[in-house]
């Protein structure tokens, strides 16, 4: 196996996939010969041509609805939004068509595309371009929502998205795209949507995070180690349909639960992790849930960026809460 980077696994997904079946296409803006604002497409159009690699204009309705269209009509499209920030103009189009289509055609027509969406902070990027705002699609019945922490996983959910016949909205850690390396396979496998990653056993407390935020939770298991306590680090992978099996297991196990996320902290998907919690593990746990989250401030600029961003000492300090409740 080559050691690649998250962006380099999402390539190397969307190759393959489109080697395997021409019914797939990629679409979105400076996707073709520009290759993406982040290079995700590099190389694609140059391979497969401007039929399957489609450059559109600056119109996220526009994208998505061309991209249900096409699903309907029985290709599998993969359509990219720069960054979550930009996606609200497409919110009509997911929630009202992309997600009821087969409902409301009780399953006669096909509804198996892939919205690829960066998001996330840490970057220094400008106003509208890191926000987290999840919860939102996985609020929506009719969506997938999955998160890749790990180049591996990068490609093989890309893969399971893209087969999924249900619409897949492909969140994207812009944070870890270049600065995490990890063993990804040349040929085709999947990774199954809805199954959790337990990245560290631990027996003290499960530390429960996705995509970006994996990375900070082993840090703080890494610190809290180092003063006798064992943390369980649990990523979920998977949004919707949630793990809720591994989720369950994970805090009868250890009787304390950390939930961290970059998106505010108010209606976030933590605080539904914290009710699950609450209704199937009562019994078994020995503190209420901590949550380590984002502001209810919209994602402020550089120069406080790191200071609204979960980071290992804030953990740390929940985990201490939990331990010493």
């Amino acid at each position: 196996m080559v050691e690649k980077t998250l962006i380099q696994g999402i390539n190397d997904g969307l190759r393959k996939a489109m080697e395997q079946d021409e019914e797939v296409v990629v679409l979105g803006e400076d996707v073709g010969k520009n290759g993406g604002v982040f290079r995700a497409t590099e190389g694609l159009w140059e391979t497969f041509g401007e039929e399957r690699v489609i450059d559109t204009p600056l119109a996220e309705s526009g994208i998505v609805g061309t991209a249900i269209g096409m699903a309907i009509n029985g290709l599998r499209p993969v359509a990219e939004i720069q960054f979550m920030g930009f996606i609200y103009p497409a919110f009509e189009q997911i929630v009202s068509h992309a997600a009821r289509l087969r409902t409301r055609t009780q399953g006669q027509y096909p509804a198996s595309l892939v919205i690829r969406v960066p998001y996330g902070g840490g970057i220094r990027a400008p106003e509208l371009h890191s926000d987290s705002t999840e919860s939102f699609f996985v609020h929506t019945p009719g969506l997938k929502v999955v998160v890749p922490s790990t180049p591996s996983d990068a490609k093989g959910l890309l893969l399971a998205a893209i087969r999924d016949p249900d619409p897949v909205i492909y969140l994207e850690p812009m944070k870890i795209y270049r600065s995490l390396r990890g063993e990804v396979p040349e040929e085709w496998y999947e990774v199954p949507i809805g199954k959790a990653r337990t990245v560290r056993e631990g027996e003290d407390v499960t530390l429960i995070a996705w995509g970006g935020m994996v990375s900070v939770a082993q840090q703080a298991a890494h610190s809290c180690a180092e003063r006798g306590i064992s943390c369980e680090v649990l990523d979920l992978r998977s949004l919707y349909p949630l793990d809720e099996e591994a989720l369950v297991a994970s805090v009868k196990k250890t009787g304390r639960a950390v939930i961290i996320h970059e998106a505010a902290k108010t209606a976030g998907l933590g605080a539904e992790l914290a009710a699950r919690i609450h209704e199937l593990a009562f019994l078994w746990m020995e503190a209420p849930v901590e949550r380590v989250t984002g502001y209810d401030v919209p994602v402020p600029m550089f120069a406080l960026e790191d200071d609204f961003r979960p980071d290992p000492q804030r953990i740390e300090v929940a985990v201490q809460k939990v331990i010493h409740f």
